[in-house]
């Protein structure tokens, strides 16, 4: 049965209300430099993965799966930067923000950016730049091909993430942040040669990608729901697994600031357990928990 959720544990949706008023039916940009980004790195994943596989390549595929996943862009770019549902040091902030990027989703202005938008407008066709209502495979990644320029250019999606446009940091790691890619594949190519390349940078971009993809498509389409809302997202449990925790999405949009995204014992979520060090650590503090409304078993 869904529980109903008191309006006060809402992260402010309509926050950014007044700065995303597109007008309708407006022209889209055929982004062939991201097609040709697609169809490049699926190939070299593909191909690559049946030629240079190993089980040691095949673990640092899932190991930087994990580091810049789960710690980049669950805990980093989506926990912290984008909801503040914790904070940590400075310096710390950092360091998730650039496994954030070494995942290849974008920097992190525009990632923050276009995931406070999702959760102001959620599903809004004009103003949520990756709307389920719009079908699965937009939300899923058409949305990345046929570009809006309000949720691309970078001086238009800035006003969404102005605390992170403000950091010198942000605005390099926005710019520059696919560069990372090329010491990160010296530093595999030394390890274990073209094999460690190929899966440390191509496989596991793909992979990553998708599961994060998943949340923004399959998330919206099927699941669970244990919370009443006006939009459509849902806990689902692979998604949960492929994405650390993200696919129990449905508790998500009920409370966004929450730092816990799986709320009962079997709710898996894998980033959650790595705040939860960090604040027995002493380096996360003022962790937004779940309201007493929430389900607890």
């Amino acid at each position: 049965m869904a529980v109903s959720l008191p309006t006060q544990s809402l992260d402010n949706p309509n926050r950014f209300a007044s700065l995303a008023q597109p007008e309708p039916q407006k022209s889209f940009r055929f982004a062939w430099e991201f097609v040709l980004f697609f169809v490049v790195f699926h190939a070299l994943a593909l191909v690559g993965g049946i030629v240079c596989f190993s089980w040691p390549a095949l673990g640092v595929a899932l190991l930087l799966h994990w580091c810049f996943g789960s710690l980049g862009i669950c805990l980093g770019y989506h926990r912290l930067l984008s909801h503040r549902s914790f904070q940590v040091p400075k310096w710390l902030e950092y360091v998730f923000a650039t496994f954030g990027a070494l995942a290849i989703q974008g920097g992190p202005i525009f990632w923050v950016a276009g995931h406070r938008q999702h959760h102001a407008f959620t599903e809004d066709e004009e103003r949520d730049p990756y709307s389920a209502r719009k079908g699965f495979w937009w939300s899923h990644m058409l949305w990345l091909i046929y570009q809006r320029e309000e949720f691309f250019n970078r001086e238009k999606y800035s006003a969404f993430a102005p605390d992170l446009a403000r950091d010198p940091f942000y605005r390099w790691l926005d710019k520059y942040g696919l560069l990372l890619q090329l010491p990160l594949a010296g530093v595999l190519y030394l390890l274990g040669g073209w094999p460690f390349v190929i899966y440390g940078i191509f496989v596991r971009t793909v992979l990553l990608l998708h599961c994060t993809w998943l949340i923004n498509s399959a998330s919206h389409f099927w699941g669970y729901r244990t919370f009443e809302s006006d939009d459509n997202a849902r806990n689902l449990w692979w998604a949960a697994l492929l994405t650390y925790g993200e696919g129990w999405h449905n508790n998500h949009h009920a409370d966004p600031k929450c730092v816990k995204a799986g709320l009962r014992w079997w709710e898996i979520d894998m980033t959650y357990w790595v705040i939860w060090v960090l604040a027995r650590l002493g380096l996360a503090r003022k962790l937004h928990l779940p309201a007493q409304s929430q389900p607890t078993r």
